[in-house]
């Protein structure tokens, strides 16, 4: 027999008293409406903007790859070489301190430093660690890597100890009552049940490191975003659109890429 229920059952109310709910539901349009009476909306400036972004929509239509070919290709280039080096360095030191910030594994201070060294990487968005790094070590793909990598180590450190810590447990107890050492359990417990998932993520993290070399090269980090800024600060906005439409074309084959190799994996 099924046990899938047939009627809907309205969640509990988070505020049970009709008082409470009108009160917060005033006051939540209260401050929407003040909220938008402090923006300050220039007409004029967005006027202006309209019509600068109806030029650069033209020139996305009409994209231009031939004139700036020489900066796009070297950009391109270096924002590949970018993204592999620093995801590749990334995944490297994620992996012991993913396994160090998992508690079904390690003592409580080799968690408590792993899970430190995760906190700080995921504190800053992948611009304000650029302009940090662009400040101490200068302009150029060297920051763009030391970016890249760092916040490669916050994101796949804090999933992969998720997903240790999301384990099986009998199979880990199975392997610990072998006699088997602390390596030894991880190599043969841990490690299969989180494979499949670490590759999946190493793709996907590729694939935003690629989008991030982008974004990051406008604050001076290198890669075909730096190429992409001076494109617009000239005002060659067919340039920019096919600058643009290169970067939409490498994240979709590396999404269609790595969608097949998670399948293939799994």
């Amino acid at each position: 027999m099924s046990t899938t229920p047939r009627t809907w059952k309205r969640p509990p109310a988070l505020f049970t008293h009709t008082g409470w709910r009108r009160t917060i539901y005033i006051g939540a349009v209260v401050y929407l409406m003040l909220a938008v009476q402090s923006i300050e909306v220039d007409w004029m400036r967005v006027y202006e903007g309209l019509e600068r972004g109806w030029r650069f929509v033209q020139g996305f239509l009409v994209p231009d790859f031939t004139s700036r070919w020489s900066d796009i290709q070297s950009g391109l280039i270096e924002s590949l070489t970018m993204t592999m080096t620093s995801t590749v360095a990334g995944i490297l030191i994620s992996v012991p301190i993913g396994i160090g910030a998992a508690r079904n594994l390690s003592p409580m201070p080799v968690y408590l430093f792993c899970r430190g060294i995760i906190t700080l990487s995921r504190s800053f968005q992948e611009i304000i660690i650029a302009i940090l790094l662009v400040a101490m070590f200068g302009f150029g793909p060297f920051a763009g890597f030391l970016t890249l990598a760092f916040a490669t180590i916050g994101f796949l450190s804090k999933l992969l100890a998720e997903d240790i810590e999301a384990c099986d447990a009998e199979q880990i107890e199975a392997v610990r009552a072998t006699g088997a050492g602390w390596w030894q359990v991880v190599n043969y417990a841990v490690q299969p049940q989180v494979m499949p998932r670490l590759i999946g993520l190493s793709l996907y993290r590729l694939d935003i490191n690629f989008r991030e070399s982008a974004v990051i090269g406008i604050v001076g980090a290198g890669g075909i975003g730096a190429t992409l800024n001076t494109a617009i600060d000239r005002y060659e906005y067919d340039s920019a659109g096919a600058i643009l439409i290169i970067i939409i074309a490498i994240v979709l084959v590396v999404e269609y890429s790595s969608s097949h190799v998670r399948r293939w994996v799994q």
